[in-house]
């Protein structure tokens, strides 16, 4: 199951990406900062939510708590790959903890909330828990 879970974590990052050059390319010019991160955020939260909605039955059957254990796992994969990949292009960690800040705009902190939970969330929709 873990194994599993990790390949739609994984299927993830590229749509993740993807939004982020969306919203610096599109939303960006357009918008102001704020209304673009909120946009761009909001935007996201609806790709993790229907991946895992389309990929979560390929889990199969499970109790609660291994879909939790997936969130947390999610969350922890979510905030190392944000962390190196942001150092290795030259941000500081300050500069990194400044995304977890919703005051800004930014929904980062309710993505990677919302990413420990959409696991269990979906799999109850799904009636697989």
């Amino acid at each position: 199951m873990i194994k599993k879970s990790i390949f739609i974590w994984l299927s993830i990052i590229p749509l993740a990406i993807l939004n982020g050059g969306l919203r610096e390319a599109v939303l960006s010019p357009r918008l102001e900062e704020n209304c673009a991160q909120i946009v761009s955020g909001l935007i996201l939260l609806l790709l993790i939510f229907f991946v895992t909605l389309i990929f979560i039955p390929r889990i199969g059957k499970g109790e609660q708590k291994m879909y939790w254990k997936i969130g947390l796992l999610w969350i922890a994969l979510t905030v190392i790959f944000e962390t190196v990949l942001g150092l290795a292009m030259g941000n500081s960690l300050g500069d990194l903890l400044k995304a977890y800040d919703i005051t800004t705009g930014n929904l980062w902190l309710i993505i990677v909330v919302f990413t420990g939970v959409v696991s269990w969330l979906t799999a109850k929709i799904r009636r697989i828990i």
